[in-house]
């Protein structure tokens, strides 16, 4: 059985060389990422789903305000059509690198197990030659976290406590992310260890993860909306505030920062929560 460690220099070697594995059929693998690619374009064309009112792990270590909002039904910006295809794209990465996988003889299994944790569900992505792996489409700039070993310090999305929850439902000590730079299709694997203590992300994985669920059951339930997620931060010396980059990806951006201007720069987006200095860039009408 080959090593997960070895994952992404087999993938690497198997597209440059061309040279297949021993005993792999790659027209009954050709086929099978055919049909895996065909289910995510059906799911992509399907209805939304109504999330109010139901939990997943996939969100336990969101902010409590995001998951507050998205249980009880406060309404987000409407997704656009470049956010779906950003989505999309994730599904469909996830495919390519699972069949890449199969292909340089590594084992793939368990895909989209259903796990539980205090009566709320989640799906795994797979199990890697025997390891518990998420599998993440990135940015260049994220993909640094999984390669330095630093997501555990920059984690808005709340990986950690997802994959950390998962691994708690499967009694695993050992799990890991499989990441891609959409861009440059750079590969980055990131393992975690429950029990090493020494680990920079040791500290992180602290949380009591069936604490936390309670928690949140509780919390999404209560008649007190949690505070906003992140406090503005300076936009320079200029004495602006910003929203924080947390905020700047959140469905929820308008509905807790009703008064914050948008501001079109140069490839990015600026929300300012006060202007003490007017930018010399256009401003963007809320549209609502």
């Amino acid at each position: 059985m080959k090593n997960i460690e070895r994952a992404i220099p087999d993938i690497y070697k198997l597209l440059e060389s061309k040279e297949m594995v021993a005993g792999i059929d790659i027209e009954a693998e050709c086929l099978r990422f055919g049909e895996e690619m065909a289910q995510v374009m059906r799911d992509a064309m399907g209805p939304e789903q109504d999330r109010t009112g139901r939990l997943r792990l996939s969100n336990i270590g969101k902010p409590d305000r995001q998951i507050y909002n998205s249980f009880n039904g406060i309404s987000g910006e409407a997704i656009a059509g470049a956010t779906h295809i950003k989505f999309l794209y994730g599904h469909l990465t996830e495919a390519m690198l699972v069949s890449l996988l199969r292909l340089s003889g590594h084992t793939v299994s368990e895909q989209q197990k259903e796990v539980e944790v205090e009566g709320v569900k989640g799906h795994i992505d797979c199990f890697i030659d025997g390891r518990l792996v998420d599998i993440k489409s990135a940015s260049g700039f994220s993909l640094k976290k999984f390669k330095k070993n630093t997501l555990h310090t920059d984690d808005p999305f709340g990986y950690v406590q997802q994959l950390q929850a998962y691994a708690h439902a499967l009694k695993q000590t050992k799990f890991a992310w499989l990441a891609m730079d959409k861009s440059s299709g750079e590969l980055a694997l990131l393992s975690y260890d429950t029990e090493d203590t020494r680990a920079p992300y040791a500290e992180a994985l602290e949380v009591d993860i069936v604490e936390r669920v309670k928690e949140v059951k509780k919390m999404v339930r209560g008649d007190l909306m949690p505070k906003v997620c992140y406090d503005p931060v300076a936009d320079g010396t200029s004495g602006n505030m910003k929203l924080a980059s947390g905020c700047t990806y959140c469905d929820y951006r308008k509905h807790c920062w009703p008064t914050a201007r948008e501001f079109g720069y140069a490839g990015r987006h600026k929300w300012l929560t006060t202007v003490v200095k007017e930018p010399r860039v256009a401003e963007i009408p809320r549209g609502f």
